[in-house]
């Protein structure tokens, strides 16, 4: 058995604009939001303190709260998006709210990686492209975008545009068919299991670790 997500394959929908830098996982997920052990209710911790003041009622000038960005499947980020803690509830939360795609110039490396493991796609474009892409979901009339993943392109509504962009050639097969880093390995169970045969019968002084009772 493969541990599995929900594939990434084509995308289309919302892209919201969050330019501010350095946005940090404690602001994308406050720490009063880690308390539970499952991933139930963190779409409202996602960037909690940005879309709710203190009395609990959504900020209307932020825009994750205004249409048609309520309904956002793009972020397209400021630098350094996700750098700080590496607390992978930054990721779940963002997933719930129904983003997949993260945009930007850079992001935190851990952050990137739990995006990864967790079905939705870092995309780290060039400065220019990043801007490009910030003015255009600014605007409620040209904010539609979509992504094709097997030709690796944005199409971008709002100017008639498509972009190409690289991709690791593992990153892009993790997110078509769904799957973790345990996924990726349990894809090749069968050579694991026959390199344990071959190798503990080459060595046969070598044997796998025992419980044993304590002394």
């Amino acid at each position: 058995m493969t541990s599995r997500l929900q594939a990434l394959t084509r995308l289309s929908g919302v892209a919201a604009a969050l330019s501010l830098p350095h946005v940090d996982t404690d602001q994308i997920m406050p720490k009063q939001f880690l308390k539970g052990i499952d991933r139930e209710g963190l779409s409202q911790g996602f960037l909690h303190d940005m879309r709710f003041d203190a009395a609990g009622q959504k900020r209307a000038d932020f825009v994750l709260n205004q249409a048609p960005w309520t309904e956002a499947m793009f972020l397209i980020t400021g630098p350094n998006f996700g750098c700080g803690s590496s607390r992978e509830h930054a990721v779940w939360g963002m997933r719930q709210l129904g983003i997949r795609c993260v945009i930007g110039a850079s992001f935190g490396g851990i952050f990137s990686d739990n995006c990864l493991r967790n079905g939705v796609l870092a995309l780290v474009l060039p400065d220019t492209e990043v801007a490009r892409l910030t003015r255009l979901a600014q605007d409620p009339l040209g904010c539609q975008m979509a992504l094709d993943l097997p030709t690796q392109s944005v199409y971008s509504a709002g100017d008639g545009r498509t972009l190409r962009f690289e991709l690791d050639p593992l990153h892009k097969n993790m997110l078509l068919h769904g799957l973790d880093a345990v996924g990726m390995s349990l894809l090749h169970a069968q050579d694991i299991r026959d390199f344990e045969t071959q190798y503990l019968a080459a060595h046969p002084w070598v044997q796998p670790e025992q419980n044993h009772p304590t002394r």
